[in-house]
């Protein structure tokens, strides 16, 4: 993560999902050259294609009241758009098996976007693009910088990201298809 120019916040209070997935973007490209403004008129841009009729390839999609945030399903499409592999939405059921994919496509180098929120909502969209047994480093766009989240905060809770304590999603790449032999 000390490849990007920090700090880089969300713009605006809703843009949390396009600036983790800017953010993933440049990471993706190796791009450091970006500054704030042009930053933040990426995440704008990009949040207005995820909350509208049609993604970021042109194809129809649900959309979604820009002021509530960024849809789960937009987010997939365009971490697919930006990986070139297949990624699924999963809501936090167990957080031991959530935390081990999470790590598992970090090692991969693939990033993984989740959602935190309070005791009822889903409120804030992430970023974890490294990650071990111990933690992850993980974008946080409140303050636009990575910041290192204790596997103990991700398993057992609260998670204490930009105030938020309870992890309801994750957006992780699907495991490729194993191939049975003939």
């Amino acid at each position: 993560m000390t490849r990007l120019p920090w700090p880089l916040p969300q713009p605006d209070r809703r843009s949390c999902g396009a600036a983790s997935l800017v953010v993933a973007r440049m990471l993706a490209e190796g791009r450091t050259d970006v500054g704030p403004d042009e930053f933040a008129r990426q995440v704008l841009d990009l949040h207005r294609r995820l909350t509208s009729w049609n993604d970021s390839r042109g194809e129809a999609q649900l959309p979604w009241w820009r002021g509530v945030g960024t849809p789960p399903w937009a987010v997939k499409r365009e971490l697919e758009a930006i990986t070139g592999c297949r990624y699924a939405l999963r809501p936090v059921l167990g957080r031991r098996r959530a935390y081990a994919r999470m790590v598992t496509s970090a090692r991969e180098q693939r990033p993984v976007v989740a959602y935190v929120g309070s005791r009822w909502l889903p409120r804030h969209v992430v970023l974890t693009v490294e990650g071990d047994e111990e933690g992850t480093w993980t974008y946080d766009p409140a303050v636009g910088r990575a910041v290192r989240v204790g596997r103990d905060r991700w398993v057992t809770g609260p998670v204490q990201l930009a105030g938020w304590d309870r992890w309801w999603g994750v957006v992780t790449p699907r495991p490729a298809a194993r191939r049975t032999p003939a």
